[in-house]
């Protein structure tokens, strides 16, 4: 029996004329194509509309959704507003797969044939995706088109995304596993929080460093739209939201200080977490979360992240297929650390 593999992808975007055609074109060339493709433009002021609505006349799977203009660009919440703008536009029901996709990448002409064939082959993982690399030394305007296989040697960096979850930028869900998780929190940890809410259900979240699955990044993850440092401040400003153990944190930051900023982009997360401390901000308000996130971050420190995540996916599968874990709050309504 042939599986079926609607897809719909939803993509918030605001002023992305810089990368916008290498995205659409890389979707509109892929070995199998989106069902629905629902494209969010958040107020944008430059030639994003225009690129959008030539697309979206070409290909009659493209629909536009267009917001008023906030009068900046909105990290965190502001993305999740726009993503649920799109969102509420279709009938989940309609689709296999969901996917929260950015405006600024390039793909591989398979990638979502090939996503979609690991999750027909492991019908526990929830969320899946390849790995980001970005291109070292080069803007997205002087770079090819045509996406090659990324190595270290061809000029391309990794952005050192763990394996335990499924990248921001291309977030590819099972249908059925994102209505049990109660979707993405509105919030600037959404895309750490929808991972270990899928394992507390018993799912499986990964990504893969298989070469045919990386991608390039064409925006790399954390420059922020202001700066590296902003970008990573916000990450530890996140994380303390998110309920992350000091330990963790600490942890987490010493190894970033090996990537690009070196040292500086580790410290720009440690300022962030623990100025949220030192002014008591906001957290995540449910404490069944809190307590599997940091008994799992503890269990990481101690074995290592690869052998306390495959343990506790084994442990989890007891759970796996069984009602939904009540929401204490509701998810869409979270509000952004400061």
């Amino acid at each position: 029996m042939e599986r079926s593999r609607r897809y719909c992808l939803i993509t918030p975007c605001r002023d992305e004329a810089l990368y916008a055609r290498r995205t659409l074109d890389a979707v509109t060339q892929q070995t199998v194509p989106p069902a629905l493709w629902v494209i969010v433009d958040d107020g944008s002021t430059d030639q994003t509309p225009a690129i959008l609505a030539e697309y979206a006349q070409r290909f009659g799977y493209i629909r536009i959704v267009r917001r008023i203009n906030s009068g900046q660009r909105r990290l965190g919440a502001g993305v999740m507003e726009a993503f649920y703008a799109g969102y509420e536009t279709i009938k989940a029901g309609d689709f296999d797969y969901l996917c929260k996709l950015d405006l600024d990448l390039d793909l591989p002409r398979d990638y979502f044939e090939r996503v979609m064939q690991r999750m027909e082959a492991e019908p526990r993982l929830g969320t899946l995706s390849g790995k980001p690399y970005f291109r070292k030394g080069e803007s997205a305007s002087q770079a090819s088109s045509q996406f090659p296989i990324i190595t270290r040697r061809n000029g391309f960096i990794s952005e050192m995304c763990g394996d335990e979850n499924s990248v921001g930028m291309i977030k590819f869900y099972r249908a059925p596993s994102f209505e049990q998780i109660g979707g993405f929190v509105r919030a600037l940890m959404w895309d750490g929080i929808d991972g270990h809410r899928c394992r507390m259900n018993g799912w499986i979240a990964a990504s893969v460093n298989d070469p045919e699955l990386r991608f390039e990044h064409l925006r790399p993850m954390g420059t922020s739209h202001k700066s590296w440092w902003e970008g990573r401040r916000r990450h530890g400003a996140g994380q303390y939201f998110m309920g992350t153990t000091p330990a963790y944190m600490i942890a987490s930051a010493v190894y970033r200080m090996t990537r690009p900023p070196v040292i500086l982009g580790g410290v720009a997360m440690l300022w962030g977490y623990f100025a949220s401390w030192f002014k008591n901000a906001d957290r995540y308000d449910d404490d069944d979360f809190r307590h599997f996130l940091r008994r799992y971050q503890w269990r990481c420190l101690l074995m290592g992240k690869t052998r306390a995540t495959r343990a506790l996916n084994k442990r989890q599968a007891t759970v796996w297929g069984k009602p939904p874990l009540p929401l204490k709050r509701s998810l869409r309504a979270t509000p952004t650390p400061a």
